[in-house]
Parts: structure tokens; sequence; C-alpha cells
């Protein structure tokens, strides 16, 4: 019996710098009600369904999303590790992406990682307004700002593919193309009607993990 190709879906989040910031994003926040009833799916809920039985989704919930810490992530992630098989692929959709570069950019992976897809991950401060907190990748919290060193992601990260939307209303799109600098041998995906991929489809991000 063949082993299934397990995918790791680390999802987004948001960071700040204090405590009475993130108080004040929880008061300022409009929920959307009718959403939250009909209970629409993204493309990490459909994910298992469009690859069928040969893979295996996993996806961590990580700790306190809204107010994410990456200390925090970085404990969490390490306790799936050992259920992971030799070989694995890892996604992450915006906080995520950026947790995933710097974690793998910053510590030693024991499997070995068939491909890394980062999907509308922030790169730094600089061009978002907001603050990444702990999650600035190493480097480029600095002023002036130096490159971030993401040699290690590219040594371990196996295949990288990366994905924006110009009109990305969360992640600019300056953060897809520091990404692109910083990762040249990535495979770079630019698209101008997706936002910040929360549809329920993503055929490509499908395709491409088919054929890493």
């Amino acid at each position: 019996m063949s082993m299934k190709k397990q995918i790791v879906v680390i999802h987004g989040g948001n960071t700040f710098d204090t405590y009475e910031e993130y108080l004040s994003f929880l008061k300022g926040f409009s929920i959307d009600f009718e959403r939250i009833k009909a209970g629409t799916k993204n493309w990490k809920q459909t994910l298992q369904e469009r690859l069928g039985e040969e893979y295996e989704i996993i996806a961590p919930s990580m700790p306190n999303k809204t107010n994410a810490r990456f200390l925090e992530w970085k404990i969490w992630f390490e306790k799936f590790i050992p259920f992971l098989e030799k070989e694995v692929l890892l996604i992450g959709h915006s906080l995520g992406g950026t947790f995933l570069a710097k974690y793998l950019s910053e510590n030693e992976f024991p499997k070995k990682v068939r491909a890394t897809f980062l999907v509308s991950a922030p790169f730094d401060n600089e061009d978002s307004g907001e603050s990444l907190a702990d999650f600035v990748l190493e480097g480029t919290g600095l002023y002036p700002p130096s490159p971030a060193n993401l040699s290690m992601l590219e040594k371990q990260g196996g295949k990288i593919f990366l994905y924006h939307s110009e009109e990305d209303p969360i992640v600019p799109f300056a953060e897809f193309k520091k990404y692109k600098n910083a990762l040249p041998n990535a495979v770079a995906r630019a698209f101008k009607d997706r936002e910040h991929f929360n549809q329920e489809e993503f055929p490509e991000l499908v395709n491409d993990i088919q054929s890493a």
C-alpha cells in the first residue's frame, strides 16, 4: 500500500506590537454575520476533495491567530513534526506563509520538504502599514533594512512557489516582488482577480501540488 502524500497547511492571522493595539482591532472589527451563517468555505477546506485520497491534509489550528506570536506558533508547529512522513509539502497562506518562510530560514527541518507554497505572504513591515511583530524575517526588521536571509529556506524548502494577486487588499503586491527578489529560483505566479485568495477554488495551487 503506497503512503499518502502529506500536506501541512498553515492558515493566516493578525499580529500586533501591543495589547492595546490588539484590543483596538477587536473593538473596530466588523463581523460579517451572513458569511458566518453561510459557513463559506475557502480553498483550504476544499483542498482534500480536489486532490483526492492520494493526499493527506494536515491543517493545524495555530494558537490565537487574532494576536499571533511566532514563538507560540513555532512550539505548536513542532508538535506535528513527529507525525509527518519522510517527505512533506508545506503551504502557508498570508501570515502562515511568513511563518513558514521564517521557520525554514531559521530552523533545521528534520523531514524532506518536496515543495513550499507561499500564498499572499507578507514579507516585511515597510509597505503594509501593519506590524509583523516577531514574525519579521531575519534582516528585514532593521533600518535601513537589509535583505532577508532566506538561503536556508531555499536549501531545505524544496521547490518554492509564490502566489499573489495585484489587488490584494490585505497584503500589498509589493510583498510578492520582495519574495521574488529574495527567492530568484521560485516559481512566481501573479494574478489580477483573486484579492487575498479566500475563494473556494484554487486550481493553480492544486495543479502545482500535483506536479511537485
